[in-house]
C-alpha cells in the first residue's frame, strides 16, 4: 500500500521529453546524441560523446554486489572498506580480546564505476559520479533504519526521529546543498528540471515521492521491494514508474 504524504494538491503530470521517455522505457545506461549541422549547401552530421543516463527501471529486483568497496575517511583518503563486526563480537588487540565498537554515523562508501551499489544495507556511491551525487547518497544513508513518520523531516533543520517520503528526498538533496528548505510531494512536481536526470531522478505526485540515484532507489514505500520493509531505505529500481511527474536536479 502506498504511503501518502505531504499534500493533497492535484496537478496534471508533466510531459516527458523524448530522451527522458526513452530512458524510462528501457533503463539504458547512456545514449549517443547526434545532430545535423548545415554548412553552406552541404548537410553534415556531428556526433557528440555519449551522455550517461543512470537507469531508472529494472526488470528484476536484484541488489547483490560482490565487487570491491572502499571508504572515504574523515581525512579524505580512500581506503578498503572493512564491515563492522557484529555487536558483541570480540576482536584481538595486543593479544587481548576486546569488545568491538561501532563508530557514530554511517561510513561514506565508494565503488568503482558509474552505478551505486547496495552494501550491507547502505548505498555505496560510484567513484565516477559527481561529488553532489555522492553527497546525496551518503546523506540518504543517514536515514536508513529510521521509521516512517508522516510529516517527518519537514522543518527548518531537516531533522526528525523519522521521515516521510518527501522528507526523505528533501534530506538527501539537502545533504548535497541542493535544497535550503524541505519540499512536499506536490512541490517536487515542479522542482528542478523536467524529465529524467543523468544521475538523479525524482518521481512525485500529490501523494508520494521517491528518487533514484545512480541506479538505486531511495523510497519509504516497499512497493516492488522483496524486503517489504517500510521507512527510508535503498531499494531496487521499479519495473515502471507510471503515474508520477518526473524531475531532476538541474545539472544532474
Amino acid at each position: 500500500m502506498w504511503l501518502r504524504c505531504c499534500s493533497a494538491f492535484v496537478c496534471s503530470l508533466t510531459a516527458l521529453a523524448v530522451g527522458a521517455t526513452s530512458a524510462l522505457a528501457n533503463g539504458t545506461g547512456g545514449v549517443a546524441v547526434s545532430a545535423p549541422a548545415v554548412s553552406g549547401a552541404t548537410t553534415t552530421t556531428t556526433t557528440t560523446a555519449p551522455v550517461y543516463v543512470s537507469p531508472v527501471t529494472a526488470k528484476k529486483p536484484k541488489l547483490t554486489y560482490k565487487g570491491p568497496v572502499y571508504e572515504k575517511t574523515v581525512a579524505g583518503t580512500i581506503v578498503p572498506y572493512v564491515p563492522p563486526a557484529p555487536a558483541g563480537t570480540p576482536t584481538v588487540s595486543g593479544g587481548a580480546a576486546v569488545a568491538a565498537t561501532t563508530a557514530e554515523g554511517k561510513p561514506e562508501l565508494l565503488v568503482p564505476g558509474v552505478l551505486a551499489r547496495f552494501v550491507n544495507g547502505l548505498a555505496a556511491a560510484p567513484e565516477s559520479a559527481p561529488a553532489a551525487v555522492q553527497e546525496i547518497i551518503w546523506a540518504g544513508n543517514q536515514l536508513i533504519g529510521l521509521p516512517y513518520i508522516y510529516g517527518g523531516g519537514h522543518n527548518a533543520t531537516f531533522t526528525s526521529p523519522g521521515y516521510d517520503c518527501s522528507g526523505t528526498v528533501s534530506f538527501a538533496l539537502h545533504g548535497a546543498s541542493l535544497l535550503t528548505a524541505p519540499e512536499d510531494s506536490s512541490e517536487f512536481m515542479g522542482w528542478g528540471g523536467a524529465g529524467v536526470g543523468s544521475w538523479v531522478t525524482i518521481f512525485s505526485n500529490p501523494g508520494h515521492a521517491y528518487m533514484t540515484v545512480a541506479g538505486l532507489r531511495l523510497d519509504t514505500s516497499a512497493a516492488d521491494d522483496p524486503s517489504n520493509e517500510q521507512g527510508p531505505r535503498w531499494r531496487p529500481l521499479r519495473p515502471s514508474n507510471g503515474g508520477y511527474t518526473v524531475r531532476h536536479p538541474v545539472g544532474l
